[in-house]
C-alpha cells in the first residue's frame, strides 16, 4: 500500500482557511494512524518544488534534492507535527474570529440596510404625499378646472411601496439568525419567529386582556391598511376612505356597490379581513362565554355577600346544620349560607338537593376550593362573614383535629382581618386547648364526640331526656338567648323570674365579671347596669318583660330525695372516649355499681387503652368494671350475657364504623332488636302475654308488644348518626335514642348564631355545675293540686331549682317554656318536670 506523505503549502495565509483544509487535515492524521498498522512505504512521496500548480507528486525518475534527501525521516515528521499542531491552533482561532465577524457583519449590514430603507421610503412617500397636497391647493385657486388624480395617485403608489418593503422587510427578519461556532459545529440560535411567539405566548398568559387587545390591534390594522389601498386606488379623502374601509369590515355586504376591478378586489380583500376578524370575535366570545359558564359550574366565582354564615368543609352534619340555621334565619326572611369544601360543586349542590327540606328563604351557595387556601378564603368573602363554622373530618380524630387547627391558623392570617366568630367542632378532647391557645378570643369550641358520651349517660340516668335536649338545641321549639333589658335593673332575680309571658330566666350574664354567665343564680341577686338576662323562648323577638303578676306561694311538700343504689350498666361497642365516660359514671353513680363492657376489643388490650386514655383504674371507688368479649350482632354472643338484669344498655356507635353512618346505625340497630327479643323472652310474664295478644288478633306483631314490655324494665340508649335511622327506632317505641350527628350540629348552629351561648351548653354537658334534670312531680306538688306555671316555677325557687317545662303523664313529649304560663291546671303525681339544678 502507498503511503501518502502530505506537507502544508507555505503559501497558504490563514485569512485563506476553510474546511477543505480540515478536511485535509483529518485525512493526514487518518494517514498517521493507518501508518501505524503498516510496517513502512514502499516508495516515499516527494514535493515537486517546480510545478506550482501540483503540490504533491509521486517519485518517477526526476532526481531528488540533496537537502530532502539528507534529512532524516524521523526528525522531518516530528518537526511538521510541531509546524502543524501550531498552524491548527492559530487557524482554529484565527478561523472562529473571523466567522464571528463575518456573521455580525452580515447582520448588522442587512438589518441596516432594511431599516433604512423603510425610513427613507416612508419619508419619501409622506413628501411627495406634502407636494401633492400642496399643488393641489395651489390649483385650487387658479382658475379653470384641473384633474388632480395623478399627484395623489403617485403619492398613494409611495404609501404602498413603503408599506410593501415594510412587509418584505418583516418576512426577510423572520429567517435572519445568528450563528456561532464552537469548535466544529454551528449552532443554531432561537429564531426571530421562535421569540416573537414566545413572547406573545407570555402577554396572553399573563395579560387577561391580551386577546382583546389583539383583536383590537387586527381590526385597526385591517381598518388602516384597507383604507390606505382604497385611497390609492379610488378618487376622495384618506378619512373618506378609512370609512368604507370600516364598512367592509363591519359589514360583508355593503362592497357590492363598488365599481372597477382595482377598487372592488381592495374592498373584497378588506371583506376577507373583515369575516376573519369577526370570526375571531365570534371565538373570543364563545370562549370568554364557556370560561365563564365553566367557571360557574365548578365554583370558581366569588361570593360577593356580606353577614353570611360560612362553612368550611363537608361531612354527615352538613344537612342537619343548614336545616337548623335555616330555621335560625326564618323570623329575618332567610339568610345566605356559603359552603367551601373539596368537593365538586355540582356534587354538592346534588347532595344539598337530596335532602328535600324547605330552607325558608335561606339561601345556600357552594365553593369548590380549600379552606387552607387564601385565595379560597376570599372567594368566599372569609372576612365579611358573620359566623364561620369549621366542620370535623370524618376518620381519624387526631387527623381531623390537626386539620382543623390548621383551618384556624389559615383564618387568623386573612389580612382583612375577621368580622365574624369561628366556631370549631373537635373530635378529641384532648386537642380543645391547643386550637383555643391558637385562635384565642376569636374561637369557640364544639367537642362533639365528648358531648354525645356525656349525654348519653345523662338519658340513661334519666329516661327521657333525649327528647328534651333536642327541644332545647334546635331551633323548632325553645332555646336559650341573651339580651339585656333596662328595665330589670334593679330587681331580685326571684321576680326576674316571673316577669317574662313568653319566656324563662334562667340566668345572668354580669357584666362586672367581664361577661361571666351563671346559671341558676340565688333569689337575692339584684340585676345591676349592664346585665343581662338568659331565658329560654321560642325566638329572640317573641319575649319581652312585663308586669309583675300577682302570683301566691305555696309550700312544697315534705317528700325527700331517695337515695342512690347501686346500679348495673352495660356498654356494647368502643368508643374512642369511652374513658371519659367511665369517669363521668365514677362520679354519678352510687358505690356498688357495676360497668359491664361488650365489644370486640381484646381483653388484653382494653386496659392498655384505658391507662393512655388518662383513666386511673386503681382509682375507681364506686364501679366496678366487668369486661366481656364478642361480637354485639352476633345471637349466641348476646345470649351470653344476663340482659335481664341491666338497668340501663348503651348502645355506642363503634370506634371501627365511624367512618360510615349507614354501617354503624345497621349495627345499632340490630344490637337494639337482638337485645330487645332476648329480653322479652326471659320475662316471667311471657306466656301471660303472648295469648293475650294472639286473642286479640295481634299475633302479627306481637314480638314488637314484647319487646315494648320489656322495654318497661330495662333502658336502652342508642346512638343513631342518620337522622333517618330515628324513624326506624321511634315506630317501634322498643329504645330511647341519641341523635348524635343532628344534635352536634344542632349545638354547631346555635354557638354560630350567639358564641356566648357555648358557655352556657358546656356548663350543662359537664359533670360538675347545673345540668338538665328529670324530677318528679311530687317534689312540687300535691295529687291534683291546681296550679300555674308561675307559681310551680316558685315552688322551684324553694328547691334552688329553675323549672323551664313539663311532661305530662298521658304525653308523649314534653313542654318546654309553656305558653300560658298564669293559667291554672291539675296536676297528678305521673307527671314530670324539666329543671335546671346542680344536683
Amino acid at each position: 500500500m502507498w503511503r501518502m506523505a502530505m506537507r502544508r503549502n507555505e503559501s497558504l495565509t490563514p485569512l485563506n482557511l476553510s474546511f477543505e483544509e480540515e478536511e485535509e487535515e483529518d485525512e493526514e492524521e487518518a494517514a498517521i494512524t493507518m501508518s501505524s498498522h503498516f510496517p513502512g512505504p514502499l516508495l516515499p512521496s516527494v514535493r515537486r518544488p517546480t510545478f506550482p500548480q501540483r503540490d504533491w507528486y509521486f517519485p518517477s525518475n526526476i532526481p531528488l534534492p540533496d537537502s530532502f534527501a539528507s534529512k532524516p525521516e524521523q526528525e522531518e515528521e516530528e518537526e511538521e507535527e510541531e509546524n502543524h499542531n501550531e498552524n491548527h491552533k492559530n487557524s482554529s482561532l484565527l478561523a472562529s474570529c473571523a466567522s464571528i465577524i463575518q456573521g455580525f457583519k452580515f447582520n448588522f449590514n442587512t438589518n441596516t440596510m432594511l431599516a433604512l430603507t423603510c425610513v427613507c421610503c416612508a419619508t419619501y412617500s409622506w413628501v411627495v404625499h406634502n407636494k401633492a397636497h400642496e399643488l393641489e391647493e395651489w390649483l385650487a385657486k387658479a382658475e379653470g378646472d384641473v384633474w388632480l388624480g395623478a399627484p395623489t395617485q403617485m403619492a398613494a403608489f409611495h404609501y404602498g411601496a413603503a408599506l410593501l418593503i415594510v412587509i418584505v422587510a418583516l418576512y426577510w427578519l423572520k429567517y435572519v439568525a445568528r450563528w456561532k461556532k464552537e469548535g466544529h459545529e454551528l449552532e443554531e440560535v432561537a429564531a426571530v419567529n421562535k421569540r416573537i411567539a414566545y413572547r406573545v405566548d407570555v402577554m396572553f398568559s399573563l395579560n387577561p386582556y391580551a386577546k382583546l387587545l389583539a383583536l383590537l390591534m387586527a381590526t385597526i390594522m385591517v381598518i388602516g391598511m384597507g383604507g390606505v389601498a382604497l385611497y390609492a386606488v379610488s378618487e376622495g379623502e384618506l378619512g373618506d376612505a378609512l370609512w368604507l374601509s370600516w364598512t367592509f369590515v363591519a359589514d360583508s355586504g355593503s362592497h357590492a356597490e363598488r365599481e372597477g376591478t382595482r377598487p372592488r378586489i381592495v374592498a373584497v380583500a378588506i371583506t376577507s379581513g373583515g369575516m376573519l376578524i369577526f370570526a375571531m370575535m365570534l371565538g373570543l366570545v364563545s370562549d370568554a362565554i364557556s370560561e365563564k359558564v365553566d367557571s360557574l359550574r365548578k365554583g370558581r366565582s366569588e361570593v360577593i355577600e356580606r353577614h353570611h354564615i360560612l362553612i368550611l368543609g363537608w361531612s354527615d352534619k352538613l344537612g342537619s346544620l343548614l336545616k337548623q340555621l335555616a330555621i335560625a334565619n326564618q323570623s329575618l326572611g332567610g339568610g345566605v349560607v356559603v359552603v367551601l369544601a373539596e368537593r365538586d360543586k355540582e356534587e354538592m349542590e346534588l347532595d344539598i338537593a337530596k335532602l328535600e327540606f324547605d330552607f325558608m328563604g335561606t339561601s345556600v351557595i357552594c365553593r369548590s376550593g380549600s379552606p387552607l387556601i387564601m385565595a379560597d378564603l376570599k372567594k368566599v368573602s372569609v372576612s365579611k362573614a358573620r359566623a364561620i363554622i369549621v366542620l370535623a373530618t370524618d376518620g381519624n380524630a387526631d387527623q381531623s383535629d390537626a386539620r382543623a387547627l390548621r383551618v384556624v391558623l389559615s383564618l387568623i392570617g386573612v389580612k382583612e382581618g375577621l368580622r365574624g366568630h369561628v366556631v370549631v367542632e373537635m373530635s378529641d378532647l384532648d386537642n380543645e386547648q391547643l386550637v383555643k391557645l391558637v385562635g384565642g378570643d376569636l374561637v369557640e369550641t364544639v367537642v362533639a364526640h365528648d358531648v354525645i358520651g356525656r349525654l348519653m349517660i345523662q338519658c340513661a340516668l334519666q329516661p327521657g331526656l333525649a327528647q328534651i335536649w333536642e327541644d332545647i338545641l334546635g331551633f323548632d321549639n325553645a332555646e336559650f338567648y341573651i339580651k339585656r333589658w333596662p328595665q330589670l335593673d334593679g330587681m331580685r332575680f326571684e321576680d326576674v323570674l316571673i316577669s317574662f309571658p313568653n319566656a324563662v330566666p334562667c340566668g345572668v350574664k354580669l357584666r362586672a365579671s367581664g361577661g361571666r354567665i351563671i346559671l341558676n343564680p340565688a333569689n337575692d341577686y339584684i340585676l345591676k347596669e349592664g346585665d343581662e338576662v338568659l331565658v329560654v323562648a321560642e325566638d329572640d323577638d317573641t319575649y319581652a318583660p312585663g308586669p309583675l303578676p300577682q302570683v301566691r306561694r305555696g309550700f312544697l311538700p315534705k317528700v325527700f330525695s331517695p337515695p342512690k343504689f347501686p346500679e348495673k350498666i352495660l356498654f356494647c361497642g368502643w368508643r374512642r372516649d369511652i374513658d371519659d365516660m367511665i369517669m363521668v359514671l365514677e362520679a354519678l353513680l352510687a358505690p356498688g355499681s357495676e360497668l359491664w363492657m361488650f365489644n370486640e376489643v381484646p381483653e388484653k388490650d382494653r386496659e392498655k387503652k384505658l391507662i393512655d386514655g388518662g383513666l386511673d383504674l386503681s382509682g375507681l371507688e364506686n364501679i366496678s368494671l366487668i369486661h366481656r368479649e364478642g361480637n354485639a350482632v352476633i345471637r349466641r354472643h348476646l345470649e351470653s350475657l344476663p340482659l335481664e338484669t341491666f338497668d340501663s344498655i348503651l348502645i355506642l356507635a363503634d370506634e371501627s364504623l365511624e367512618g360510615s353512618v349507614v354501617h354503624s346505625d345497621s349495627r345499632s340497630l340490630a344490637t337494639l332488636l337482638l337485645i330487645r327479643d332476648i329480653q322479652s323472652k326471659r320475662l316471667p310474664y311471657r306466656e301471660a302475654k303472648v295469648t293475650h295478644l294472639r286473642q286479640a288478633g295481634y299475633s302479627h306483631s306481637s314480638w314488637i308488644r314484647e319487646m315494648q314490655q320489656a322495654s318497661d324494665r330495662s333502658i336502652i340508649i342508642s346512638e343513631i348518626l342518620d337522622s333517618r335511622t330515628r324513624n326506624l327506632v321511634s315506630v317501634s317505641k322498643i329504645s330511647d335514642y341519641v341523635l348524635s350527628n343532628e344534635l352536634v350540629s344542632m349545638a354547631l348552629a346555635m354557638v354560630a348564631e350567639d358564641k356566648q351561648i357555648n358557655r352556657v351548653l358546656e356548663e350543662l354537658f359537664a359533670e360538675e355545675g347545673n345540668e338538665l334534670y328529670i324530677r318528679p312531680a311530687e317534689f312540687y306538688i300535691y295529687d291534683q293540686e291546681e296550679l300555674n306555671f308561675y307559681e310551680i316555677m316558685l315552688r322551684g325557687q324553694q328547691r334552688k331549682e329553675i323549672v323551664i317545662g313539663y311532661r305530662l303523664a298521658s304525653a308523649e313529649r314534653a313542654v318546654i317554656n309553656p305558653p300560658d304560663k298564669s293559667i291554672g291546671q291539675k296536676w297528678s303525681l305521673g307527671d314530670v318536670f324539666i329543671v335546671i339544678s346542680q344536683e
